[in-house]
Formats: C-alpha cells, structure tokens, sequence
C-alpha cells in the first residue's frame, strides 16, 4: 500500500514529539545512501522529495523528516501559470530544514495543453464535472519522477517521496495509485537498479488521506502552511483566487480538520 503509516520492527523507536503519529526507523549501517545522524548510532538515509509548494508536498517533506530520512527537494519551473509556487518551495524547504533544495527548470510551454501552461486557456472554476480537468499538465508526474530518480541515482538515494492524492484531488490520472505502483518498475528498469538487484521505493504516503487529514498530520509534524500555495490562478501579488478546482480542496481541508486557514486571498480584507 502506499499510504503512510508508522514503520514497524524492532529496530524502531518512537518519534518522541508525535508518539500517536509515527515512528523512526533506526537504521543499519551500510552504502545505499546513508549518513550518519547527529544522534549517536542511528544511520540516516537519502531520500528525494519533490516538493512544489503546495499544501500537499510540504506535508509529505514534514512526514520524511519525521522518518530520518536526510531529504533532498526537487522543485521544477516548469512555465506554470502560479510561478509564485516556487517562492513557496524555497521557504518550505528552509521552514522543515531539507540538506538542499534544487529548481529545475523545463519549459513545459513548448505544447501547452494545460490551462497551467498556455495562457489562451482559462483556468475554470471548481466544479464536480466529469473527466480529467483542462488543468491536468500532460505526463507532469512522469516527467517529475524521472528527474528525482535520476537524481536519487546519483545521490546513492533509494526513496523518493511525491504528494499525490487519489481523495480529495482533481482527478488526474498521474496522481493514482496504477501510476505510482507501476513507475516504482519503470525505476528499477531505467537505472542501475536492475543490474544491481534493488528497487526504488516510491514514497506516496498522502495516497488514501482526505485533505483534512493531510493538513492534520502537516500540523502536528510543524508545517506553517502559511508558507505553501495551492492556487491554479493567482493574482500578480501571490494571492489565491479562492475559486479554483486547488482553492475549494484547500479551503474545505481547512474547514474540515478544525485549523485556521492562513492563506492569503484576493479581495479578502
């Protein structure tokens, strides 16, 4: 399964700050990535985190964090119409203490096809229509998954981790568990992985949690989601449009799970 839960074993302790949420993995000594922690005798592993900016990908670099892991962001420019997203990722990969934070930038313009990547068409307003949304990017968790893996390659990394969301989320197809249980191959197959007889472990631990749930467990790891962006259509001060498909997630998460929504909207007062 790829929600998130507490790792289990003897070899674990108890994460001290949120004992009802999760555990720490204690690891053995050995290559594949990992360094040694601050604290005596436990051995920490690399893991790339993509991370956009977003409610979602904030909360999953707190979950990593929270598991040991030494976590590398991977954030992408991609020619998105909510640039003001990647303002977001750098404070967040500062805010929860990543190892380091990268920005790749690919010009995803080149054939649009999304609202988010040609402006000639409108982001909609949030809707129960059928189908996949003119705000699905083509292929854009493929293309984000193939960079981090290429860049876990490198670091001696075996975990990558994505915010994906198969509950509360739009509908797009790179956000499903088919996907993510079938690029965890494509992984293997593509690198060294399958002459060295190992796997990657694709990390979606937000996959079968509602948005309520997702911000619950942000909080208590610490995620000040006054950090984060989740609008498709914000105005030229960074300020969310409160009508798009992300707006009305992010907005009824909030309501839902009880926590005051810092988000900043245009024409709020």
């Amino acid at each position: 399964s790829t929600r998130w839960r507490p790792r289990r074993g003897s070899e674990e302790e108890p994460l001290r700050a949120f004992p009802h949420l999760c555990t720490v993995r204690l690891l053995t000594p050995g290559r594949n990535g990992c360094i040694l922690s601050h604290r005596k005798g436990i051995k920490m592993k690399k893991a790339v985190v993509l991370l956009s900016g977003g409610l979602d990908s904030a909360t999953v670099l707190a979950i990593a964090k929270s598991e040991n892991f030494e976590c590398y962001a991977l954030s992408f420019d991609y020619g998105q119409r909510h640039f003001c997203e990647l303002e977001a990722a750098e404070k967040v990969a500062k805010q929860l203490g990543a190892a380091k934070h990268n920005t790749v930038k690919i010009d995803l313009r080149l054939w649009g096809g999304s609202a988010l990547t040609d402006d000639a068409l409108e982001v909609p307003e949030a809707s129960a229509s059928p189908g996949v949304p003119i705000t699905y990017v083509p292929a854009r968790n493929l293309i984000f998954l193939s960079f981090a893996t290429a860049w876990a390659e490198v670091l001696g990394a075996r975990d990558i981790f994505i915010g994906v969301n198969s509950v509360d989320y739009s509908g797009y197809p790179d956000c499903r568990p088919a996907f993510i249980e079938s690029f965890r191959e494509t992984a293997r197959l593509g690198t060294c992985a399958v002459d060295e007889g190992w796997s990657y472990r694709i990390n979606a631990p937000l996959q079968n949690l509602s948005k309520a749930q997702i911000i619950e467990t942000g909080t208590r790891l610490g995620v000040d989601y006054a950090l984060t962006t989740s609008c498709y259509n914000p105005d030229s001060e960074g300020r969310s449009c409160g009508k798009c498909d992300s707006c009305a997630l992010r907005i009824a998460g909030f309501r839902e799970a009880g926590v005051p929504d810092p988000t900043r909207y245009s024409g709020a007062e």
